[in-house]
């Protein structure tokens, strides 16, 4: 099974050259989702779709086209769990996949974080992100691509 697109939810992704690149590389469509709040470009293979800058629009378009076969990079647990349910394979921007048994932890997470915060207790963000977590991403979205193309080849 050959991935049909990678769509990704662009507005804050680090690895937006990453994913170009590994597109490219294996002839899969890249769409790119941001808001008109970022300036991208689009190049061979790369789509770009902006949308208006209300706080969901960018999730909602990607809800509203992924399909079954299709990757979703994104950092939103919420659009994630959407996109595992429309059957989609799904990765953070550090090259992890989200998967239906880790997804109902990280939205459980997210909504206790979320508790706390309301109530005034404040945690660490997200660890800065680094040049090894580009190359893991690279490294699990080029290994995911050749295993979904070998699949199609047999």
């Amino acid at each position: 099974m050959r991935a049909r697109s990678i769509i990704v939810d662009a507005d804050a992704c680090p690895v937006k050259s990453e994913i170009e690149q590994a597109g490219r590389q294996f002839g899969v469509q890249v769409v790119l989702v941001a808001s008109f709040d970022h300036r991208m470009k689009e190049n061979p293979g790369v789509k770009v779709v902006q949308v208006d800058r209300s706080d969901q629009s960018v999730d909602l378009y990607i809800a509203n086209q992924i399909q079954q076969g299709d990757i979703l990079v994104t950092q939103d647990f919420g659009l994630a769990a959407l996109g595992l349910a429309k059957g989609s394979i799904c990765l953070t921007n550090r090259g992890q996949e989200y998967t239906d048994s880790s997804i109902d932890f990280l939205l459980d997470r997210r909504h206790a974080s979320a508790k706390m915060r309301r109530s005034g207790k404040h945690s660490k963000g997200p660890k800065p992100f680094t040049e090894a977590d580009r190359q893991n991403f690279l490294h699990g979205l080029t290994k995911l691509l050749k295993y979904l193309q070998e699949i199609e080849n047999k």
